[in-house]
């Protein structure tokens, strides 16, 4: 098996837990966006903003990747009208954070006072499958994979 490594190495490894998913079936893009916004935010601060995500109270604000992107009613959210609601992404978010509580309740740390100190998103590996169209030719449909990792702290 491949060595697993994080693109960051940050507080003591005592007082740290941390979580990753790989090649989960959800947009780069989103993630970037979720990633974002929940660095150095409580743990289950988060997990109740995404779970209004995914029932459409609340929108998430696209800063980057806003482009032909419809304003959302309300008041703007940090500063940004465009936005979405991404379910599938929030739904593995959310399975990421119970992840990241589950390790950090064996470490021994307390669950009610994590701290998120790093989130990252990046491309996994594409999956293809192919379309039928006629006797010889085919149609490639790539379908996206994302990686996601999480480090929380436990706060004093």
């Amino acid at each position: 098996m491949a060595q697993i490594k994080y693109q960051a190495e940050v507080g003591k490894a005592s007082k740290t837990a941390r979580a990753m998913i790989t090649n989960a079936p959800i947009s780069v893009k989103y993630s970037t966006e979720i990633c974002n916004q929940v660095k150095t935010k409580p743990v289950n601060q988060v997990i109740e903003w995404l779970r209004r995500i995914e029932n459409h109270e609340e929108y998430l604000p696209l800063k980057r990747y806003h482009k032909k992107v419809a304003h959302r009613k309300g008041n703007a959210l940090n500063g940004e009208k465009a936005g979405r609601y991404p379910e599938k992404v929030a739904r593995g978010f959310i399975k990421l954070l119970e992840l990241v509580k589950a390790n950090a309740d064996f470490k021994g740390l307390d669950a009610e006072k994590l701290l998120i100190i790093h989130a990252y998103a990046n491309m996994g590996m594409n999956r293809f499958s192919y379309q039928s169209k006629g006797r010889i030719a085919g149609k490639a449909r790539r379908r996206n994979a994302t990686n996601i990792e999480v480090i929380v702290q436990e706060m004093k």
